[in-house]
């Protein structure tokens, strides 16, 4: 939608709308985010290095969810009442400032520090709450849900100022505590009425996000490709590593993009939030897969006469431990979309053995890297996993259409 009037009432979209597309400036403020999940998916991969597994692990939930829900308030927002009027576009405009100080603060996380991430939050939930006041005063049918929702961001964002009042003992209770009092905003402003988003829309702009995410793993195949080169040279573990990394990559896009979303969403709107909430699990293990194949890329660079540094974070963890956690990250991916695709859609619900089977490749991997395969050859051998899923289910969508569609 576009105009030239500083205000295009904001009464909601049509939730049949057709070609209902995600907008350059939806696309701009996604990639806003890419900032933030490097930094968080870095900051994992150098805890590792230091042997900071456990706490690394927890600066990154805290970190990663800090950011999806930051994404999420917006997208869901979008769904629904995105004008794309000039005043709409400014206030976006002023939340993706708010994600760039965001993104300043995941690194002081580890250290306990979350006021630059506060102050990121606070920033965003200035243009977020003004938009939820102008959908509630420009959409009466929805004016409580939309109430709801500038009444809950605000008061709650008050109290995230307030924590940074409090020791640091506190830091972690409360942060899970209002954490948790977010995710029920949602459900609260819900039980006066759901707002109009958009399923075709909604399934579009996370399949967006899924694949910026995958940019990580990208990017940490790319190291791991560039290590071996780096150390040995051009080699077959250079076709090994490569091909595995991006047969890799494309697996899993290709397993989240089996099951039709948006007419599951369409049809079945009273299943979003759980499919919404749960996507939280299916980018943060993606987000943390490239800053595992960072690892991995760690130690194929640690080779005779490379860096002290480089060996030394390469040997702060064993092959068998790096190769576990790719193919941790890459287990909880799968079950989670094995949860998802049987939520959704309800349908494929005899096929728990094969995912049963991808997570038993996985096992088995990690046990031939413990028993002296080498980790060139190990990350193609991960990738067998997702590959097995799609085989499956590409197969049987041939042979009982009925089976997997949506019920």
């Amino acid at each position: 939608m576009t105009g030239s009037r500083l205000l295009r009432r904001m009464a909601g979209r049509d939730i049949h709308e057709s070609h209902r597309v995600s907008t350059p400036l939806e696309l701009l403020f996604d990639l806003t985010f890419v900032v933030a999940i490097a930094a968080a998916a870095s900051q994992l991969h150098h805890a590792v290095g230091e042997h900071h597994l456990g706490p690394g692990m927890l600066a990154y939930f805290t970190s990663f969810a800090a950011i999806w829900w930051a994404w999420m308030n917006f997208a869901w927002f979008a769904g629904a009442y995105d004008t794309d009027d000039p005043t709409y576009r400014l206030w976006t405009m002023l939340q993706m400032v708010g994600v760039l100080i965001l993104a300043a603060g995941v690194p002081k996380i580890a250290q306990g520090d979350f006021t630059t991430l506060t102050i990121g939050y606070a920033v965003m939930r200035i243009g977020l709450v003004a938009m939820w006041l102008r959908a509630a005063r420009e959409h009466p049918e929805r004016c409580r849900t939309a109430m709801r929702y500038a009444l809950g961001i605000g008061v709650l964002q008050l109290l995230w100022l307030a924590r940074l009042a409090l020791s640091a003992a506190w830091s972690l209770p409360s942060f899970f505590v209002l954490m948790l009092l977010e995710l029920a905003i949602p459900v609260w402003a819900a039980k006066a009425d759901h707002t109009p988003w958009h399923a075709h829309h909604i399934a579009e702009r996370y399949g967006l996000f899924t694949i910026i995410v995958l940019g990580e793993c990208v990017l940490g195949a790319t190291n791991a490709v560039a290590g071996v080169i780096g150390a040995h040279g051009w080699s077959l573990q250079v076709a090994l590593v490569g091909l595995g990394a991006a047969s890799l990559v494309l697996a899993l896009w290709w397993v989240y993009f089996l099951v039709p979303n948006a007419d599951a969403l369409h049809h079945h709107r009273e299943r979003a939030f759980n499919w919404g909430y749960g996507h939280f699990v299916v980018f943060g293990s993606l987000a943390a897969l490239g800053a595992f194949l960072e690892v991995v890329a760690d130690q194929l660079k640690a080779a005779p006469g490379t860096s002290p540094a480089v060996a030394e974070s390469a040997h702060a963890v064993t092959p068998t431990l790096a190769i576990g956690l790719v193919a941790a990250a890459v287990g909880v991916y799968l079950l989670t979309l094995w949860w998802l695709h049987r939520h959704i859609a309800r349908g494929q619900a005899q096929l728990g053995w094969a995912w049963a089977a991808a997570l038993a490749i996985l096992v088995v991997v990690v046990a031939a890297v413990a028993a002296g395969l080498p980790l060139a050859g190990a990350i193609p051998a991960v990738t067998l996993a997702p590959a097995f899923i799609i085989m499956v289910i590409d197969r049987g969508r041939l042979a009982r259409p009925d089976l997997y569609s949506v019920q």
